[in-house]
């Protein structure tokens, strides 16, 4: 399916970063199963898709939540909540797992696939960007952030992200001290209330003749 323009840069245009969400309406199943795939289709650097995504549904941990992220209203008021995480380190058994599914998927033998599990290796495991593996791992994590976000808009959901959090008390909060996964970023969605003030603000964005160079 192709999406005409008339019909992309009207969602974007619509979207914003929602403060106050109406608490009482809810994303209806079928579309909050649509924007999960919209996480699992991400796109990943070497497709190895370093990441889990925690739907907070329980009200309580949601509240639990709320004071370690500047008491944001969004933390328990919207629809849905995602916790974005990334994985702390990326090991020869990630490189393993990808190379399995790619086969099972595509037919084609691990054998075929060496080398492009030697030049992973190469460069995540073994070599310099290893030592800043976490960095990366985050930058991954957010392209599934704008990816949702986009999703979200052309359903007509509204979302907020938040980096107004507390990473270490996320992962506490959410057993996570221990395990490969880190909270990285924070969405929430839902619909937007009928007072949130910035809903009706004007975008604020730089010219594209400032922002787009063509060379």
């Amino acid at each position: 399916m192709i999406l005409a323009p008339d019909d992309l840069l009207p969602a974007l245009h619509w979207r914003y970063a929602t403060k106050a969400f109406d608490a009482g309406r809810r994303i209806p199943a079928e579309t909050w199963a649509a924007l999960e795939q919209s996480l699992v289709l991400s796109p990943s650097s070497y497709g190895l898709q370093p990441w889990k995504f925690l739907v907070i549904d329980d009200p309580g941990l949601r509240a639990e939540l709320r004071p370690h992220s500047w008491n944001q209203s969004q933390v328990t008021d919207a629809s849905h909540l995602v916790v974005f995480l990334a994985q702390r380190t990326v090991s020869e058994a990630d490189l393993d797992r990808l190379i399995s599914a790619t086969s099972a998927a595509r037919g084609v033998s691990p054998e075929q696939l060496a080398g492009y599990r030697e030049l992973m290796a190469k460069d995540l495991v073994h070599g310099p960007r290893s030592e800043r593996i976490g960095t990366w791992a985050s930058n991954q994590v957010y392209i599934a952030l704008g990816t949702f976000m986009t999703a979200a808009a052309l359903l007509g959901v509204d979302t907020c992200p938040i980096e107004g959090f507390s990473p270490p008390d996320y992962d506490r909060i959410l057993g996570l001290e221990a395990s490969l996964y880190r909270s990285a970023v924070v969405c929430a969605a839902g619909y937007r209330s009928s007072e949130d003030k910035y809903a009706t603000l004007t975008k604020v964005r730089y010219p594209a003749s400032e922002l787009i160079e063509h060379r």
